[in-house]
């Protein structure tokens, strides 16, 4: 094969199948589309195109959408509620990737070398994912945030999730237990392969759709998690957050109040909304990294084209 015929197979096979088979879902599209306002809005914070927020800066208490200029409408202070979600949002965001990517990756890590390889390096490291998992984790988390006072977004993400892998790792393990068996990673075995070559080439590629799931749920683990602890106070912040914003409304009584429910409602839409889409998402990624989905759609694929040509030869 030539060089071009290598990059035209690679772009088929890791670009444009997995593409045609995420965009065939609707839900995919939804989460898709979510996401990327998530993402929209992160820009506009970080390239500074909306207000900062700050107390006495619009008229107290709008409700939604009664002034445009404050489309979310303010608090009793006068605080535009805009501008303090969407400048909440990227530290959100920082999270929810460094919480996802800290408890999948660390448990694909633990998952996959503790089934592949077996005997001591097995029992020692399911023990280690014992031990996290006989942690109850809300203290856990809580001890560390009162000890670090982290404030950096990524190390918040990383605290919360901090024994979340040790589930997910166990249960990778038993899969991989049934993987290494089979007689395509046998074959490598016989000839030579490497271990993380293995891993990397037959083992995790059909992980991925477990693997693509339980990121989900520990990316919408962290936002709740950060949600819940900023409104208890338990995180310190510097700046406002989606659970800080709740604690405010609920501090000055807006669940009792009808003129301040925007102060709750607006966060809530945020939160919620972020969920939605990383659930979305998981269930088309789902579709993406399943060999069965792919197969179908490439085989369907190749007889549309059969069909096509069986018509024009007939037609010619």
């Amino acid at each position: 094969m030539t060089r071009g015929d290598r990059l035209r197979e690679f772009y088929e096979r890791s670009i444009y199948e997995p593409a045609v088979v995420a965009w065939a879902d609707l839900r995919t599209r939804m989460g898709l589309l979510l996401l990327s306002v998530y993402l929209a809005i992160t820009a506009v914070s970080v390239l500074g195109l909306w207000r900062e927020p700050s107390s006495s800066q619009a008229p107290r208490l709008l409700g939604m959408f009664e002034n445009w200029s404050y489309p979310l409408g303010t608090t009793y202070s006068g605080v535009d509620l805009t501008a303090e979600l969407v400048h909440a949002t990227p530290d959100i965001m920082l999270m929810v990737l460094a919480g996802g990517v800290w408890a999948t990756g660390l448990a694909v890590l633990v998952g996959t070398l503790a089934g592949y390889k077996g005997g001591r390096v097995d029992r020692v490291l399911m023990s280690i994912s014992d031990f996290f998992m006989a942690i109850p984790g809300l203290p856990l988390v809580i001890i560390l945030a009162i000890t670090f006072s982290p404030e950096n977004p990524v190390f918040v993400g990383v605290i919360l999730t901090i024994n979340y892998w040790a589930g997910l790792g166990r249960s990778l393990r038993s899969q991989v237990l049934t993987i290494r068996e089979d007689s395509y990673v046998e074959a490598s075995r016989t000839m030579g392969t490497g271990t993380f070559r293995i891993l990397r080439k037959d083992v995790i590629p059909n992980l991925m759709p477990y693997v693509t799931v339980n990121f989900v749920f520990a990316a919408r683990y962290t936002i709740f998690a950060s949600v819940g602890l900023f409104f208890l106070g338990v995180l310190p912040y510097s700046e406002p957050t989606w659970g800080v914003t709740l604690a405010r409304a609920q501090e000055n009584g807006a669940l009792f109040v009808p003129e301040a429910a925007h102060w709750l409602i607006a966060p809530m839409i945020f939160i919620v909304g972020l969920a939605l889409a990383l659930i979305l998402m998981g269930q088309g990624l789902d579709r993406v990294f399943n060999p069965r989905v792919r197969t179908r759609m490439a085989g369907e694929s190749e007889s549309t084209v059969e069909d096509e040509e069986t018509t024009t030869k007939g037609m010619i």
